[in-house]
């Protein structure tokens, strides 16, 4: 059956994603692309449909004989290797029960290509959570096997190229020129060559005739060095991935496969959490921080609340909670490009713990005065105050409350009410402070209006315990205030 025939059996927006399968070895990478680009057009859309049809039966000559198979199983070996490779980024987000069908009409057929097979198993694998039995296929495990036992011959006969003696008389009748090249070499060779040879042999006798203790290591060691390659292989085609992103050239290659994994494979925020903490993203230089925030910014659609705060409190915060001098430029470009795109997952997931560890130093204080006064909107300005409400104070603390009331927040009576609540109680411990009392005189010049006479007997409480050379500036304010 030719392409047009089968592509008849699929909807519009499914033979998009066979065409893009069909377009060679960048077959699943770009209907990964075909696939992102329909989910934000539409964000209903699954592969549901898409994977039902592959699965329907479809009749077609084999051997002479009408039959009856998948119709997955009449595309080429590419289509097929392609598909496995689109479907293993994909198949968190899609139904277990569609894709493990699809595997299991893709096994009905005779699999002639051992890398369609691995991929076959590898996806099954990882969607049922097994690692039981190996990817080797039996004629792969015999090779491996007969290799092995080569090696571990080698000493027989002392030299290296006779491990290979078995496969040099196969192709003696095809490679006679080749070996009789090698023979006459062989003859003009001289003894001090073959001396050499004899030392070299004995070497080899040690590199390649290992111990039982040494054979056991390695069987232990196997699984580990497979989980490297699987890793490193995932590594480069996340690789190829960022490339595009020309801002997140500077990057390291482990924050470039994040930046379009994040957002396009990731919908919860446990899975985040995972990748942020893989990524071991709070470990990344400050220099790399703005490419990187750079590279989450020209996602679109926005990432979701959930996801960006998971990266924020990986990224971010344990670089300002242990700041012990003022924060770099970078980090402050980053901090701010982050809050001013994504305000609330800024103030729950870096604001808030910052505030509510209870040690805000100058530095910290300075990094959210300037997030403050420079991204947050009123209404997310009101969160951070009534974070403050219920946090231990401290002189950093008090910056930041000085630099909320200077942007005139429109607080409700309720919350006036218990910011001169909490004023009055932290008043003994800030007697001779200046940022407090500064902090006091703003509120009694530009908030007036919220003073009532329960709010004016509290503020007067509060002066009573002041010692600092405000105080009488502080209570002719107070007496100005008309009830």
């Amino acid at each position: 059956m030719d392409m047009k025939a089968l592509l008849q059996r699929f909807d519009g927006r499914s033979r998009l994603l066979v065409h893009s399968l069909h377009s060679g070895a960048a077959g699943a990478s770009n209907a990964q692309t075909v696939f992102n680009k329909q989910r934000r057009s539409d964000p209903d859309f699954t592969l549901n449909p898409f994977l039902e049809t592959l699965c329907q039966q479809e009749a077609c000559v084999h051997e002479d004989a009408l039959v009856l198979k998948p119709l997955v199983c009449l595309f080429s070996e590419g289509f097929k290797r392609n598909l496995l490779c689109f479907l293993h980024v994909l198949h968190p987000g899609l139904p277990k029960d569609h894709v493990l069908h699809l595997l299991r009409c893709l096994t009905r057929d005779d699999v002639e290509n051992q890398w369609t097979c691995v991929l076959i198993k590898q996806l099954q694998r990882d969607i049922e959570g097994t690692r039981k039995g190996t990817l080797l296929t039996s004629d792969g495990t015999g090779k491996l096997k007969s290799l092995c036992e080569r090696f571990r011959n080698a000493n027989e006969k002392g030299k290296w190229a006779y491990c290979f003696e078995d496969l040099e008389a196969e192709d003696k009748e095809t490679n006679i020129p080749v070996l009789s090249q090698k023979k006459r070499k062989s003859d003009n060779m001289d003894h001090d060559g073959d001396a050499q040879e004899d030392q070299q042999s004995k070497r080899l006798k040690m590199d390649f005739c290992p111990s039982e203790e040494e054979e056991r290591l390695t069987e232990e060691e196997e699984p580990k060095i497979r989980t490297s390659q699987l890793q490193q292989s995932a590594a480069s085609v996340s690789q190829a991935r960022s490339d595009v992103l020309g801002s997140s050239k500077n990057l390291p290659d482990h924050m470039k496969a994040a930046v379009p994994v994040i957002k396009e494979l990731l919908d919860t925020e446990s899975a985040v959490e995972v990748l942020c903490s893989m990524l071991c993203l709070s470990e990344a230089s400050e220099q790399s921080l703005p490419q990187f925030c750079s590279c989450l910014l020209e996602l679109s659609p926005d990432l979701s609340h959930s996801t960006a705060s998971a990266v924020i409190t990986h990224l971010l915060l344990p670089k300002i909670l242990s700041l012990a001098e003022p924060a770099s430029r970078c980090l402050v470009t980053a901090v701010m490009s982050l809050c001013t795109r994504y305000p609330r997952p800024t103030c729950q997931a870096l604001i808030e713990p910052v505030l509510q560890k209870g040690q805000t130093g100058s530095a910290q204080a300075e990094v959210l005065c300037r997030l403050v006064v420079d991204c947050l909107e009123p209404h997310h300005m009101l969160l951070v105050f009534r974070t403050i409400l219920g946090v231990s104070w401290d002189e950093g603390v008090l910056s930041v409350i000085h630099a909320l009331l200077d942007s005139e927040l429109e607080l409700s009576e309720e919350d006036f009410s218990l910011f001169t609540d909490q004023l009055c109680s932290q008043s003994p411990h800030f007697s001779k402070s200046m940022k407090f009392a500064k902090m006091l005189l703003s509120v009694l010049t530009k908030y007036q209006s919220h003073v009532n006479p329960a709010c004016h007997h509290t503020l007067s409480s509060c002066l009573s315990f002041n010692e600092t050379f405000l105080k009488k500036s502080l209570q002719a304010a107070l007496k100005r205030i008309s009830l």
